[in-house]
């Protein structure tokens, strides 16, 4: 074996030889610190790894610093297994479940027996800080997976050993911190002065652990009050708790003992539940004057199926829905405005024909009838196909787009007329107690899905424009989330199971060489955590079939 090898280094656009195992760690130094802010992982040869990672071969290697999604997921990591390791030093009888992320921060549950007091949580803060500027090494560790299982079991993991013994991989890792075990999905920093900057805060019956800006790392998020999202997030767990399934193990387990098929009747049914619950509300405004609903949400949220089988609802409370995807009044793809990349900005309000929108709406509610636009997604056009609409004495206006619920969509009425429902996939199910699964990774698979089976996308192109995606929800339809008279949360306990058959040949289509398969990589990796479901066992209404097909409903 030579000396050494050659790697570029895609951040400067420069190649340089360096001895042969050298970790990239130490390439980045060689490479002359090629970043403005310090690298939480690299991808080489498009394929994410810890910075603890040695090259024995040529390679092209891209350094991804906090300011990346999976540069923000390696920093988040590192510091909850910080977390976790000073909740053990101060509390050592105490477990804690990383829940879900709100406010722009993660909520935190810590189980000691009794509440969790201002002071406790500064002990805990103090020891994280502690932990930070003695700067301990993650150790990373490899073993089998059945002794992996023994060893989490012994230390009242039992949450890890079931989820690794279920995901049916011979071979497990975990990090080491200061002798405080833990297993995390993806790599962890070298060490923890890598995380600099935190702050653990009260918040509800728990704590929030906040983060870095994303787009400035050196400032904390700002706390955002999402108390509807909190709520949503809450009914959803207390009834997965009541099913008995509190993680990716457990449902892994159940589905191996032939409970699949309930698992999915029981989901469905609490989606069903909350679209009925969400009508009669709807019925109850309307005699106070209630005519429009407004139904918003990101991508891949599953508005559409959820405005279809509210109207079928509203029917059983004696409505008459009438139906308008914003996604109709695209303009047309040459005219649709170009983001600050010089690309097609999708997601932006004025990607809709809105003079167009207003003047259909006007003439709807002043009872005209109006011919229907419908916009092709592999042409860029909008169309017409003869679909004609009208409102009659009992209708009511069901509206469902990204932006139904920014006020500037429909500034010209009363908001009285008005109520807006909030939907997204807010994924409540964990692969462990520690592992939180994010819900874009949810919707992401989604769109991934929809995209390459009815819209002619491939997962590398999906996966391209996600980033912008993303930024427009930030922009665009995050502000106004808690703005809703009601939250609709579409995932479903066991959903990532049934996709996992769909999304796999599709992602493993991506080559290499493409920039998303870094991204490809991780979701194939993270969808080895399921047992397969299969989708007959979905019922024709049920809101995967929106990306899945095969359903009750015209799309």
């Amino acid at each position: 074996m030579s000396d050494t090898i050659t790697i570029f280094c895609k951040n400067n656009n420069r190649y340089i030889e360096v001895p042969t195992g050298s970790s990239l760690v130490e390439i980045y130094k060689m490479a002359g610190s090629p970043q403005p802010y310090t690298p939480m992982n690299a991808q080489v040869n498009n394929k994410t790894e810890g910075l603890n990672y040695r090259c024995r071969h040529s390679k092209d290697v891209e350094y991804i610093d906090y300011t990346k999604s999976s540069g923000l997921r390696t920093y988040v990591r590192s510091l909850c297994h910080i977390l976790s390791k000073a909740v053990s030093d101060v509390l050592p009888s105490a477990t804690m479940n990383l829940e879900h992320p709100v406010s722009k921060g993660y909520y935190c549950v810590i189980h000691n027996g009794k509440s969790l007091s201002p002071e406790t949580i500064g002990r805990i803060k103090e020891k994280m800080q502690e932990i930070i500027e003695a700067d301990f090494p993650f150790i990373h560790r490899s073993i089998r997976t059945p002794d992996a299982a023994v060893l989490f079991r012994e230390k009242g993991m039992e949450d890890k050993a079931r989820l690794i013994e279920t995901a049916g991989m011979s071979y497990t890792s975990y990090y080491e911190l200061d002798g405080h075990i833990d297993y995390f999905y993806g790599c962890l920093t070298p060490s923890t002065r890598y995380v600099s900057l935190f702050d653990l805060i009260p918040y509800e019956d728990g704590l929030l652990l906040r983060i870095p800006k994303r787009d400035n790392p050196t400032e904390p998020e700002d706390v955002v009050p999402q108390p509807k999202m909190f709520e949503a997030y809450k009914e959803h767990l207390t009834l997965q708790r009541a099913v008995g399934i509190e993680n990716v193990g457990d449902l892994n387990y159940a589905i191996e003992n032939g409970h699949a098929r309930e698992i999915i009747m029981v989901s469905e049914a609490m989606q069903e539940k909350q679209v009925a619950h969400i009508a009669v509300k709807i019925a109850r405004n309307y005699p106070n004057g209630v005519r429009i609903v407004l139904i918003s949400g990101p991508s891949s949220s599953g508005k559409t199926t959820f405005s279809k089988r509210l109207g079928i609802q509203l029917i059983t409370n004696l409505l008459h829905p009438v139906s308008i995807s914003l996604d109709d009044y695209f303009l047309n793809r040459e005219n649709t405005p170009l983001d600050e990349h010089g690309e097609y900005d999708f997601e932006s309000l004025y990607a809709l024909d809105l003079p167009y929108f207003n003047s259909d709406l006007k003439k709807l509610l002043n009872g005209e009838e109006i011919e229907l636009p419908s916009f092709n997604f592999e042409t860029g056009c909008r169309q017409y196909k003869g679909n004609k609409l009208k409102l009659k004495e009992n209708s009511i206006l069901i509206m469902e787009g990204i932006h139904a619920l920014n006020p500037e969509l429909t500034a010209f009425i009363d908001d009285s007329y008005k109520y807006r429902v909030y939907v997204s996939a807010l994924t409540s199910i964990s692969l462990d107690n520690h592992n939180w699964i994010p819900t874009t990774d949810n919707r992401l698979l989604r769109r991934i899905i929809r995209d390459y089976r009815f819209r002619g996308y491939s997962a590398q192109e999906t996966i391209s424009r996600w980033p912008s995606v993303r930024r427009g929800e930030d922009k665009w339809i995050f502000p106004y989330q808690e703005n809703a008279d009601a939250m609709f949360n579409s995932a479903m306990l066991y959903e990532l199971a049934a996709l996992r058959k769909f999304a796999e040949p599709i992602l493993a289509e991506v080559k290499q060489t493409d920039s998303s398969n870094a991204e490809a990589y991780r979701l194939l990796r993270f969808l080895r955590y399921f047992c397969y479901i299969h989708e007959t066992d979905l019922p024709g209404t049920s809101l995967l079939r929106e990306f899945l097909g095969g359903g009750s409903f015209k799309y």
